[in-house]
């Protein structure tokens, strides 16, 4: 079942740090904060919350297990365990999405290169901080500049995935993933204590269920989603680099409160200082781009040394926490290649950047001279943002969750999360987890989906 040549995660923290790299980036920095913004503050944290805890936290299960019972990409995993079925087609949807995520994300992982280069040369944490933040608008509205920082980081990108698990996505989410961490709460306790901050807490704290719409709860849903990467195969695939006796039900629930965490702590890292800097909370994509130059500005004022570094430090972790996450996303379409196609790594890693470089060109000039090209009124970045975190990700753990419950039997996903039977408290919670699976979640899902629609 398992090819011999086949790389496993060296370590159960080794699993998780990757997992939880790729939940724990961009999505919740640069995602979370405006999203809360659009859709009545607390009010989407407490959807949030409950769209993690009782959905995303099973989803994440049942592509784990489908991903180390398969022990392959998305497609070959699916073909192994129901060969002969169409659900191995559930591959090329994987494949797609994942392909659309890589190209749109990666635009905003190179506003994030764009920035730590400016902050290593001193223009975001000096001079005037009204200024400051309106350098995004300078950046993303011009050509070059952004297709530049894109293309360097998809190049980034596709070296860490070319070396492979061990030498290069585990030693880089390994260190890269505690140190975001750190550097979060500090921007956190920072921001609350700007002039003027308390509206934003306030914000944060205070549900404004009145703006709380069937959009938002799907909006709620899809960032659970993004942000842990579920619904594209990203899980499935790295599951599938699991060692049986770690547990696939700690790694989810640590995933998901580390995710969940880290969104608060950005919401409040962002949030006060959106408020102490005067600008609209519900700015969109930029917002977290717009705030931060700020603060690092308004810091220099005071403390032109320390405001130097931290711009720095902070601004080299957004784009560790960039990569973390478009790894994942370009793992999923590698795998697909190597393992459908028979390439090897490296032919399908620079087959692939080609390609992608053909949808991200577009998403990139979205913000600059496609700024008035519209596909259903939207941008082809804002397209590509709606369909994937709304449509791609949304069904497709739909039918990770289905499958899991209704095709996959009962006796090998117990086996496949207890380990056997040897986890105790796997053992425990199987019985409602395995309930939720087949009859909360596809409905909570469906049903959120259709109300969107509608």
């Amino acid at each position: 079942m398992v090819p011999s040549k086949r790389e496993q995660f060296g370590s159960s923290f080794s699993f998780i740090m990757a997992v939880a790299g790729s939940a724990i980036g961009l999505g919740n920095i640069w995602r979370f904060p405006y999203m809360v913004g659009e859709h009545g503050g607390g009010a989407f944290i407490v959807a949030y919350l409950v769209c993690c805890l009782f959905i995303a936290v099973p989803c994440f299960v049942c592509e784990s297990v489908i991903g180390r019972r398969g022990r392959s990409d998305v497609y070959g995993s699916f073909d192994r365990l129901a060969p002969g079925s169409k659900w191995k087609w559930m591959g090329f949807w994987s494949a797609l999405a994942a392909f659309i995520i890589v190209a749109y994300y990666c635009v905003v992982g190179g506003w994030s290169l764009d920035f730590l280069v400016r902050s290593l040369s001193g223009h975001l944490s000096q001079g005037n901080p009204d200024g400051a933040s309106v350098v995004f608008g300078k950046m993303a509205t011009a050509t070059v500049e952004p297709l530049v920082m894109y293309v360097v980081f998809l190049v980034a990108t596709a070296v860490i995935v070319m070396g492979g698990i061990k030498k290069g996505i585990e030693r880089f989410t390994k260190i890269t993933t505690p140190m975001l961490f750190v550097l979060m709460v500090v921007m956190a306790i920072y921001s609350v204590s700007l002039p003027g901050s308390s509206a934003g807490v306030r914000y944060l704290v205070h549900p404004d269920f009145s703006r709380l719409d069937a959009n938002g709860w799907a909006c709620a849903l899809g960032q659970a989603f993004f942000s842990m990467s579920l619904g594209i195969g990203a899980v499935l695939v790295y599951s599938s680099f699991m060692k049986k006796e770690n547990s696939i039900l700690a790694g989810g629930l640590f995933t998901a409160a580390s995710d969940t965490i880290f969104a608060i702590i950005a919401g409040f890292a962002i949030m006060p200082a959106v408020f102490s800097a005067g600008i609209e909370p519900s700015a969109g994509p930029a917002l977290v781009y717009e705030t931060l130059p700020f603060i690092f500005a308004k810091m220099g004022v005071e403390a032109p040394v320390v405001s130097a570094v931290m711009t720095v430090i902070f601004f080299l972790a957004i784009l560790a926490a960039a990569l973390t996450s478009s790894i994942s996303m370009f793992e999923v379409c590698i795998e697909h290649m190597v393992h459908r196609y028979g390439w090897n790594r490296k032919a399908s890693t620079l087959a692939l950047l080609g390609t992608v470089l053909l949808l991200g060109v577009p998403c990139v000039l979205s913000f600059g001279p496609l700024g008035g090209f519209k596909i259903f009124g939207m941008t082809v970045f804002d397209l590509c943002d709606y369909v994937c975190s709304n449509v791609f990700m949304t069904l497709g753990a739909l039918a990770f969750t289905v499958f899991v419950g209704w095709i996959m039997k009962r006796e090998d996903v117990k086996d496949e999360l207890t380990n056997g039977g040897k986890l105790p408290f796997s053992n425990r919670a199987f019985k409602p987890l395995y309930f939720f699976i087949r009859w909360v979640v596809p409905p909570a899902i469906l049903l959120i989906f259709i109300s969107n629609l509608l």
